[in-house]
This record gives structure tokens, C-alpha cells and sequence, in this order.
């Protein structure tokens, strides 16, 4: 048996694998505001599931992995690869980003934990490419390499974004009179939604109360505040556009997945939001885009099976290693 993990800015979720087989056991969720560090994390998870240390650890995590030293984008632990092995009595540990991970898991899932949203058939063995919104938002993909998948390690939540219709232009003036730089994941994340809600009242001249994300996706999909609703809108039809504009970069032909803690919760409303229109809308490869498919992903704990994966050998490269000697 070995330590997973799945690390993002909210939430830290943790099970146990056996070698060489996929399935995570024991999985929990942990606050990661409740614990000091990863290490008091890891600590605590394995009070609670009652399993000693293991000798082998694979952790995702929200944030760039290129070195030991590794600081969270969107949360406060800051931590060395090394360090934390040791600390930990580890004989290995591995951590990667948690979209490498996810893109790793991709062609592991089962049919029956994604759901297609709109129309396009995938073609076997093409790009898969997946993005997904939670506290901030995640970007990836994985190429065919002809005996394994290659995945990719990028930032591209950060890529800037500019609006594509006159609405978009009110709101993100708005937004641009206090940020000097739109990026996609300002806008489309959990602060984001909270960030469109608000700019939307200003821009309207309307009174707003300070909500929380979940808050903003309650009231919008209740319409009990037209702001939220709105804003809400919003988001989905900006995530088409990413998500399209991601699909003509990749090639990815065989599927867009979205994952995150967000788009999942909001069902058949998304289904019916514009995000496909969004994503198909292109003048010169509408054809291409509308024959991708595009689906969500309801897996519970698809970011564990990626960092499951990335022990394999082929593997080794990704994020960061520390091995005792």
C-alpha cells in the first residue's frame, strides 16, 4: 500500500493504493485550513483511517511542481520535497500537479464517471484535454504516445482572457479598474464567480451582499438575486470559450473532460447553459469544435487515480522526487 493525495486550495483529500492497482481505499477529505502543513495533514489522515506510515507517497497538488521547493498559488503551505519525505519517514515521495494528475486519470475512468454534455464523438487514441474550476482552475491534457499517455504540465489557468461580446466588455471594465491583468482563472474559479456576481451589481448600479461562492451558485440557480443569476451565466458561457480555445491548441480530439469542485454540482443547469454554444462558437472552426465532445466529470476522486499512475516508471519525470539513499 501506498499514500495518495489530492491537494487543491480548500480541500486536502487522501486514500491509500496497492501497488499497481488503481483503486483508492480509505479516502477522505480533509480542510486544508484546519492543519498547519501537508505534513500535519498526511499525519492526520492516517489517525483517523488508523494505518501506519507507509514507505511510498504520490501527491497532486494545486500549484506549479518544477523543484523541491513547492509553494502553494492558492493556499499557504509552502514546503520541500525533501524535507517533508524525511520528516515523514518516507522511502519515496512523488508530487506532481494535480492537473497533470487529473489528465493522467483521464483514460483511466470508467464510462459511467463522466457524462457528455452537447454534441461530437471522440476519436480513439487523440488528445484528451481537461479543465475544470474549483478555487482556482486547473488546465491539462494528455497526448498518445503509443504505448502510454503523455501528460502535459502547464499553468494555462493563468492565460489572460478578453471579453467576446458587449456585456462581457462592461463587466470586465469593471473588474479591470482594480486588476491589471484578466486571466481566465480570475474570472472562472470559486473568487471568480464571487468576482462576477459583484462586478455585474456594480456595473448595473445595484446593491450586492458579500457571498461566498456556493452562496452566489444557491441564489443563482434559486433566482432569488438577478446579480447572481447573471453571473452565473457568465461563468458557464466563459468556460465554454476557454474550453473551446484550449481544444483548437491541444487538438484534442478525443474529448474535453471538466473536472472541479464546481461545474459537477450544477447538473442539468449546466447542460442547458450556454457553454456549449460558447465553446463551438468560432468562425472559421465552428465544424472542428462542434465535432469534439465535451464531458464532466462526476468521479468522486479522479485526481487520486492519477497520482496512483504517476508512479508508474514512464512517469518518473513529472513534478518532483525525493528518493532516501
Amino acid at each position: 500500500m501506498y499514500l495518495i493525495a489530492d491537494i487543491g486550495g480548500t480541500n486536502a483529500r487522501f486514500a491509500l493504493v496497492e501497488e499497481g492497482v488503481f483503486v483508492p481505499k480509505l479516502e477522505r477529505t480533509l480542510s486544508c485550513k484546519n492543519y498547519r502543513s501537508l505534513v500535519d495533514a498526511v499525519l492526520a489522515y492516517l489517525d483517523d483511517v488508523s494505518q501506519r506510515m507507509p514507505e511510498m507517497a504520490s501527491l497532486a497538488i494545486a500549484t506549479p511542481v518544477s523543484s523541491d521547493r513547492i509553494v502553494m498559488t492558492n493556499h499557504t503551505w509552502d514546503l520541500s520535497v525533501e524535507e517533508t519525505r524525511k520528516v515523514l519517514g518516507l522511502n519515496s515521495l512523488k508530487v506532481l500537479n494535480d492537473y497533470t494528475a487529473l489528465a493522467l486519470a483521464l483514460p483511466y475512468l470508467g464510462t459511467d464517471e463522466y457524462h457528455q454534455v452537447g454534441q461530437g464523438v471522440a476519436v480513439e487514441q487523440q488528445t484528451l484535454a481537461v479543465l475544470g474550476p474549483g478555487t482556482g482552475l486547473g488546465v491539462s491534457g494528455t497526448v498518445f504516445a503509443g504505448d502510454y499517455w503523455f501528460p502535459l504540465q502547464g499553468e494555462g489557468g493563468h492565460v489572460s482572457y478578453g471579453p467576446l461580446n458587449d456585456r462581457e466588455s462592461d463587466v470586465l471594465g469593471i473588474i479591470g479598474q482594480h486588476h491589471n491583468f484578466i486571466s481566465a482563472e480570475s474570472l472562472v474559479s470559486g473568487p471568480g464567480l464571487v468576482l462576477l456576481y459583484e462586478s455585474i451589481a456594480k456595473c448595473d448600479g445595484v446593491k450586492h451582499e458579500l457571498l461566498s461562492p456556493d452562496q452566489v451558485t444557491n441564489k443563482a440557480l434559486n433566482r432569488t438575486d438577478a446579480s447572481a443569476v447573471e453571473a452565473l451565466a457568465m461563468f458557464c458561457g466563459i468556460l465554454g470559450a476557454i474550453a473551446g480555445n484550449l481544444a483548437l491548441t491541444l487538438g484534442a480530439r478525443g474529448g474535453v473532460f471538466i473536472g472541479g469542485g464546481i461545474i459537477p454540482r450544477l447538473g442539468n443547469y449546466f447542460a442547458t447553459s450556454s457553454f456549449r454554444t460558447r465553446f463551438e462558437n468560432n468562425s472559421r472552426f465552428r465544424q472542428y469544435l462542434s465535432e469534439i465532445p465535451t464531458y464532466v466529470i462526476s468521479s468522486k476522486y479522479p485526481a487520486l487515480i492519477g497520482a496512483a499512475v504517476a508512479v508508474k516508471k514512464q512517469y518518473s519525470y513529472l513534478g518532483a522526487t525525493s528518493v532516501s539513499h
